[in-house]
């Protein structure tokens, strides 16, 4: 039996919180599909993304390069024409690279244009669809408000709960994200007071079942003989935060853990933090009834998630693909859910930035790690290069800035590791950098995290934060205008400083391309430097010595 991963399936959970999961640690959540395939995997336990915003974080996720070096830092700016992807990684090796669901991201269109790319072409395509071919995008915002619609492209979930009966102009808006009110009316998941009642959507018609079933549509499709990578993307359970019966109502308010808060958060906050914390969304889940609320509701949306691993992984068995396929299962960020006086994402703290990363690798020498939990830092931006690997290529570190996670699952760690993670959040086009008076290239922040400490610069002129996490694991006191820690923030600011002086902008030729051209140039003719010649091989000065052929400047040997 074939037991190397000739296929990859790598599936992300957009909003999922690391530790919302049973074997994570949730008392009361259970989760036993995603926790058998850890089981038969590698949990990593201190995987950090790249910027806890979704574009941005997806955008180092598929690129394998931090926010600072592809530039897409918030959602809707374009990752620009010219950043390879691992669709374009693993496509020269073979393997194709295909997207079912959410990417977020959004098409350099004036960079295909300058470029004369038709958008259509295939070329053009794969540059606006982050390297991947495309079996079924749906970002999965179909928002619709007075000018319109959040998203322009046509979504292939509204046209499917069309076919099946939904009569709506946006069926995604009016039923599989919303319930009934008691006078029949759509009681939106939009706002939070709704979040208890099942959403109007037969639950095999919502978003999670159907895109686990176009994943197995993918899968029966597929050549044996051809090797694949999917990136199955879910929406869930991202916002609006509503699910369908029965999920609405297998968690009671008795199973809500208590907010991760102290009184003294507020008390000189950072002034970044403040304005996170009494913003709408910190406001709205500061009050009781809201996370009483939502969070049955977030906890029924992973339930249904989980169901649906056990769905899809029970088809793997059946069909062989369990065999040789590696299976990849993390989120592009967390969710606040209350903490810290916050909604949403956005900030530093381990329930916003830091994600679940199990990975089960089908291959004999995986064995010796089944079942472990890895406690060294690793970077959503590590998945690229570990795929790359996995594909039998090398990863080329001039351009991809993980590092691969293969020997991990082999047993075989690496004798040096990184000793600290980063991540970034350009918070230019928010309400918050606006009410603090920043211009757009001060509004943003720098995490640095190791395995101690958690570091947070701010640009514009203010203070760092700083968290001792051995001291301080709830992350509730903020250190950073301590001056007794003066010598723990010196030490970020130079880890910060040698991470901004890495190579990461010379993407066109390798170390190993330069070693080649060293010396080069003198055996195609350049001899810099020589006063008479013997300080080379003389092999070099064979194009310059010798008879002359004819003498045009007169002399004793002039031609007669």
């Amino acid at each position: 039996m074939n037991r190397k991963p000739k296929n990859i399936l790598f599936i992300m959970f957009d909003q999922l919180r690391f530790d919302y999961l049973s074997c994570t640690g949730h008392p009361h959540l259970e989760t036993p599909h995603m926790d058998a395939l850890a089981a038969k995997g590698v949990r990593f336990d201190r995987c950090y993304v790249q910027s806890p915003i979704c574009g941005p974080s997806r955008m180092s996720t598929y690129t394998g390069r931090y926010v600072h070096s592809h530039g897409a830092s918030f959602n809707g700016f374009p990752l620009k024409v010219g950043e390879q992807t691992m669709g374009d990684h693993l496509r020269r090796l073979g393997m194709d690279t295909w997207l079912i669901g959410k990417t977020h991201m959004k098409a350099d269109d004036a960079g295909l244009n300058r470029l004369g790319i038709a958008h259509d072409s295939v070329i053009g395509t794969r540059l606006g669809e982050c390297g991947f071919d495309v079996y079924i995008r749906d970002d999965g915002l179909w928002a619709e408000g007075p000018d319109g619609f959040y998203d322009q492209r046509r979504s292939p979930y509204n046209e499917y709960l069309k076919a099946k009966g939904y009569e709506a102009e946006n069926p995604w808006l009016d039923y599989a994200n919303a319930g009934v009110g008691d006078e029949n009316e759509i009681a939106s998941g939009w706002l939070m007071m709704n979040a208890d009642k099942p959403a109007n959507v037969r639950e095999e018609d919502s978003e999670t079942p159907w895109l686990t079933s176009r994943t197995i549509d993918f899968i029966k499709e597929q050549d044996p003989g051809k090797p694949w990578m999917a990136h199955v993307s879910y929406i869930k359970p991202h916002w609006p935060y509503i699910v369908p019966q029965p999920y609405h109502a297998m968690y009671g308010q008795n199973q809500i853990l208590p907010a991760n808060k102290s009184a003294a958060e507020r008390d000189n906050a950072h002034p970044v933090f403040d304005q996170h914390m009494n913003n709408i969304i910190g406001k709205a889940f500061s009050r009781d009834e809201v996370r009483q609320t939502v969070i049955p509701a977030y906890m029924g949306l992973i339930k249904q998630c989980d169901d649906q691993m056990g769905r899809l992984f029970r088809f793997l068995e059946a069909s062989g693909r369990m065999q040789d396929t590696m299976i990849v299962l993390t989120s592009d960020h967390g969710d606040y859910l209350g903490d810290h006086w916050m909604g949403e994402k956005s900030l530093f703290h381990e329930c916003s930035v830091k994600v679940p990363l199990i990975i089960y690798d089908p291959s004999p020498e995986a064995d010796i790690s089944r079942g472990t939990v890895c406690d060294e830092l690793v970077e959503s931006i590590d998945l690229a290069a570990t795929f790359i690997e996995a594909a039998g290529g090398e990863v080329p570190d001039h351009i991809v800035e993980g590092k691969s996670l293969i020997p991990f699952l082999h047993g075989m760690p690496p004798a040096k590791w990184r000793d600290y993670a980063i991540s970034e959040f350009d918070f230019s086009a928010t309400p918050m950098s606006v009410n603090l008076g920043l211009k757009p290239r001060d509004a943003r922040l720098f995490m640095v995290a190791d395995k101690r400490w958690k570091f947070m610069h701010a640009e514009g002129g203010f203070r760092p934060m700083l968290f001792d996490m051995e001291a301080d694991p709830d992350e509730l006191h903020d250190l950073g205008d301590d001056t007794k820690y003066a010598e723990v923030i010196e030490l970020m600011y130079q880890r910060m400083a040698n991470w901004a002086r890495r190579m990461s902008q010379r993407t066109a030729l390798s170390d190993h391309d330069i070693d080649q051209k060293r010396g080069v140039s003198r055996r195609k003719g350049i001899l810099l430097g020589l006063v008479d010649g013997s300080e080379v091989d003389q092999e070099l000065l064979v194009k310059v010595r010798g008879k002359v052929r004819q003498n045009f400047v007169g002399g004793p040997d002039k031609d007669q």
